[in-house]
């Protein structure tokens, strides 16, 4: 199979017929062999029966329904699970994204060889205050700490190896980096597309400003998890000595003031830097330690990985000597 189609949705019944037409046309006429998959994120409108009516129209067409809505990654993860096709490529379902883009998503991916390309909405038919800024705000911020030089991380509209999205896993609002998630787990070879972006025909946006809240926290958990998920003793042992100086400073000024400079003044408890040089020790402690514990648990984790791997290996070759 040349291609498939995953398209997350909610609530979007006024728009599955036509998309679905505009992206059979645009197939047909490439000669492609293609699926279509609907991921249905817990829709409170016909929209699942309208997927159901596709399905028996187009053998093409596939659907996976969740029972609540539980978010745009994981209607990702569950449709890159299922997808068949040598190249998969998502879409949202609102028609702001064009199928014609596809046949060169398509060559971008198989001929020239790329790993991911990202859509890039250059021209946006959005609302200028509620979203457009807000959106250059959080690319900006995701460039920065990802080093992926892309202007649109959120755009729906992206074309990928099946080897990529096999190998990386969507979890919570991940989806917005998934170009993040594939460079680290080793596919570099990351491009960008200039697509055409059209305006909201139907419905309403699912955008609020609570998605950038989380945007951002999400941004930080997976810079964290890429610089130092590895080796987390880099970063707290890193800051737990640095707040263990600070702290033992503290305590050498205090120690050496009451000793020789001032030994018949005021009491060591008596003064601020006395309690600063405790907290700083105390916290410098736990920080190491909290980096200690979580290089223990990565080595476990490897060991576990190494015995079950050798395991299996040695229960087949008791199978190979029985037969």
């Amino acid at each position: 199979m040349n291609i498939s189609v995953v398209i997350p949705l909610l609530n979007e019944q006024e728009s599955l017929q036509e998309l679905h037409d505009w992206i059979a046309r645009v197939m047909q006429s490439n000669h492609f062999s293609y699926e279509i998959l609907f991921i249905d994120d817990g829709s409170t409108d016909n929209s699942w029966k309208i997927i159901e009516q596709l399905s028996l129209q187009n053998n093409n067409v596939k659907g996976i329904r969740f029972q609540r809505n539980f978010g745009k990654s994981q209607a990702l993860h569950a449709g890159f699970e299922t997808a068949k096709g040598d190249v998969i490529i998502t879409m949202d379902a609102d028609l702001q994204d064009s199928p014609e883009e596809i046949p060169e998503l398509y060559h971008l991916i198989t001929t020239d060889g790329f790993d991911l390309i990202s859509g890039w909405k250059k021209i946006r038919h959005d609302n200028v205050v509620a979203k457009n800024l807000p959106s250059k705000l959080f690319n900006w911020a995701a460039r920065k700490t990802s080093g992926l030089k892309l202007h649109d991380f959120n755009c729906g509209l992206k074309a990928y190896k099946k080897e990529v999205v096999k190998n990386v896993e969507v979890y919570g609002e991940m989806h917005r980096y998934i170009p993040v998630l594939a460079k680290n787990a080793g596919y570099t070879n990351i491009g960008e597309k200039i697509v055409v972006h059209q305006a909201r025909k139907y419905g309403k946006t699912k955008f609020g400003m609570e998605r950038f809240i989380f945007g951002f926290l999400d941004l930080i958990t997976i810079w964290f998890i890429s610089k130092f998920g590895k080796r987390p003793m880099h970063f707290f042992g890193s800051l737990g000595v640095l707040m263990f100086l600070i702290g033992l400073s503290f305590s050498l000024y205090l120690g050496i003031d009451k000793l020789i400079i001032d030994p018949v003044g005021r009491l060591i408890t008596d003064r601020p830097q006395f309690y600063l040089a405790l907290v700083a020790m105390l916290l410098g402690s736990q920080l190491f330690l909290a980096g200690f514990l979580g290089e223990i648990v990565l080595r476990n984790r490897k060991n576990e990985k190494r015995y079950k791997i050798s395991h299996t290996i040695n229960t087949n070759n008791k199978e190979i000597e029985k037969l």
